[in-house]
């Protein structure tokens, strides 16, 4: 996996949640406290949400076959993917229902020493890996805010990572607001019910990664920053002269193809052409590194064609640039 795809931020988090899995597991069988099962349970999912992250890095990297010719760089998505049902399932849902059943049948958090030492200890880990993800994060989100970087990160990892150590520190702080409240009151119901808010705040986060997974799946354009630098290296001024339209597609968080309609001389020499596809070719791989995939088709520039657009059925999805020039 590449650097964007932030391997040290999943490492982290995955060192992170396998210990603070155990350490709740061990407090809920001293102590019985749900909202401990419920953030055991919810550890447990993390850790196995890295290793799908980083299976899905790694069968990414597989060379393109003939049956698969543009790569497996989606593995990355449909991993991603996948994270946000064991999220949504096991860490959501699992939460509610064992909240549920400790309000309808409350007891009392015995050993309360357990539950509240493993709640700092893991708000601590947890503080830990979170900073690492924010961390790589920055590398790359530039001026963007957080939610635009979310929002528009081709690469899936450094998202679900941030989302899942977001929601697991304010679900440890639920979490210790409940327990906190059930040792101070004496009822076992706001364990519960710590529980029960932990679980909904996993689905929500959850929902929010499986809609910014399908999009990645569906397949994204270029960012308008990378098509502009595309235009800008496609069009030489001399053999070619303008773009007629043209369409990217992410194959893969570090995979881009691109394919484009542009304009020549009506009285260049196909050797002529030819060159200057080439060329523009080298210059877009110069500009854009993650061009993989690139598709030019020459033609004499028309008003009404351009007006057209690509046809949507027969080429990849993506905005369509003005002329940029005759």
């Amino acid at each position: 996996m590449s650097a964007s795809g932030g391997t040290k931020a999943i490492v982290a988090a995955l060192g992170a949640n396998l210990a603070i899995a155990v350490s709740k597991f061990v407090a809920f069988a001293f102590s019985g406290s749900s909202s401990m099962l419920a953030e055991g349970v919810h550890s447990l999912a993390d850790s196995g949400n890295q290793f799908l992250l980083l299976i899905g890095g790694k069968k990414a990297q597989r060379e393109a076959t003939p049956q698969h010719p543009f790569g497996y760089g989606r593995e990355r998505y449909i991993y991603a993917f996948l994270v946000s049902i064991v999220l949504f399932s096991v860490g959501g849902m699992f939460a509610i229902y064992e909240g549920y059943e400790k309000i309808s049948h409350p007891h009392e958090v015995e050993h309360w020493y357990w539950p509240v030492g493993v709640l700092v200890f893991a708000i601590i880990a947890e503080g830990f890996s979170f900073k690492t993800a924010i961390k790589e994060s920055n590398e790359l989100r530039g001026k963007l805010s957080w939610s635009q970087f979310i929002r528009r990160a081709k690469a899936p990892e450094l998202p679900v990572v941030l989302l899942e150590d977001f929601g697991a520190l304010i679900g440890l702080v639920l979490a210790l607001g409940g327990v906190g409240l059930a040792l101070l009151t004496g009822d076992g119901v706001w364990d519960g019910v710590g529980t029960v808010c932990i679980g909904v705040l996993l689905v929500l986060i959850a929902l929010v990664l499986a809609a910014e997974t399908k999009s990645l799946l569906l397949g994204e354009a270029a960012g308008l920053e990378e098509v502009k630098k595309i235009e800008a290296a496609i069009v030489d001024g001399d053999t070619v002269t303008g773009i007629i339209h043209m369409r990217t597609l992410h194959l893969g968080p570090e995979e881009l193809l691109i394919a484009a309609k542009i304009a020549v001389q009506h009285d260049d020499t196909a050797a002529e052409v030819a060159s200057a596809i080439n060329a523009a070719e080298a210059r877009i791989r110069e500009a854009v590194p993650i061009a993989r995939v690139i598709y030019l088709e020459p033609d004499i520039y028309s008003e009404a064609e351009a007006a057209k657009g690509p046809d949507p059925k027969a080429t990849p999805g993506g905005p369509t640039p003005h002329p940029a020039g005759h």
